[in-house]
């Protein structure tokens, strides 16, 4: 109601008085709308970001003069800590903000004073940064600088070999196959490389595939002939027995003849059998009875009687 009221007040004021009282009741507006709004509930604290506590910055050259700092970062480090012991509640954020505002309200005369000392600091850099680039201690640092980046280019090409090939390569290990950095990746170049590998292993696989066909046909045709050649072991060793129980018949059926034609002579001569001449003897004795099988018939007789008696008894 109170808010009402005013601007109906000030209508019928009169002129000057009018125009003054409405600017004074707007500002009162204005006063108690800002009264309001810090009225807020009490938000959390920001939290506070920066460089992390505890951990230093890199140098770009270890050993090495130290980088100058603009006026801005000089003006910062010199009223950071006066704003912190007013505001010591204040996030790093917001006093970074409330300079980084203050320095853009300052003149340039203001300004000139931190721009000066940066700028003597950015020459005596430079000198410096001279003079140590021409020192024996900034050369080891670049070969240093330049082996540690040259070992991690070797370490991330051994990751990327195994993972591409299924095995790492030492570095400076020669190979007669492409090398797989020799291409850059997923190329066509790359993607061509790889249809030729699987081609290649497609192939392989059959030729594989193959002879172990092949393989294992020659393992059947082996068990084949170690059968038969078992088998044929077997016959000879029974053909041996045969042969020698065959010799001692033969032996047994010499002996029968040569003692059964012992009395029986051939005529004319008078010979007899020994077994060494039992061959010699049967010879003679057939030519005689062939010469006169009338005159020879008995002695025919007793041939057949003796040939008989020796078949009933060993054959």
């Amino acid at each position: 109601m109170a808010h009402s009221t005013k601007p109906a007040a000030l209508l019928h004021a009169p002129g000057k008085a009018h125009h003054g009282n409405f600017v004074v009741a707007i500002k009162q507006e204005k006063g108690e709308s800002a009264r309001v709004g810090s009225e807020k509930p009490e938000e959390e604290p920001v939290k506070k970001r920066g460089w992390p506590k505890g951990k230093k910055r890199k140098k770009i050259l270890p050993n090495g003069p130290k980088a100058p700092v603009t006026g801005y970062v000089r003006f910062l480090n010199e009223r950071r800590e006066q704003i912190r012991t007013q505001h010591p509640d204040l996030p790093f954020p917001e006093i970074t903000k409330m300079l980084g505002a203050e320095w853009s309200k300052l003149q340039l005369s203001e300004k000139q004073r931190y721009l000066d000392e940066a700028e003597r600091e950015k020459q005596q850099y430079m000198k410096e940064l001279r003079e140590y680039q021409q020192s024996e201690a900034y050369k080891m640092c670049t070969e240093k600088i330049q082996e540690k980046k040259i070992k991690k280019e070797d370490v991330g090409a051994v990751g990327v070999n195994t993972l591409l090939n299924g095995h790492p390569q030492k570095a400076g290990e020669c190979s007669d196959t492409f090398s797989t950095f020799d291409v850059p990746i997923f190329t066509e170049e790359f993607l061509d490389q790889n249809k030729a590998r699987e081609a290649e292993l497609r192939r392989l696989r059959k030729m594989n595939t193959e002879f172990e066909e092949q393989n294992a046909i020659l393992q059947k045709h082996t068990e084949s002939m170690n059968c038969a050649k078992e088998k044929l072991e077997q016959e000879l060793v029974q053909e041996e027995r045969q042969t020698l129980a065959l010799q001692q018949q033969l032996q047994s059926v010499r002996q029968a003849l040569t003692a059964s034609f012992a009395s029986l002579p051939i005529p004319g001569t008078g010979e007899t059998p020994t077994l060494s001449t039992l061959d010699f003897y049967m010879a003679k004795l057939h030519s005689a009875i062939e010469s006169n099988p009338l005159q020879h018939e008995p002695l025919v007789l007793r041939v057949k009687e003796i040939l008989s008696r020796i078949a009933s008894e060993h054959l």
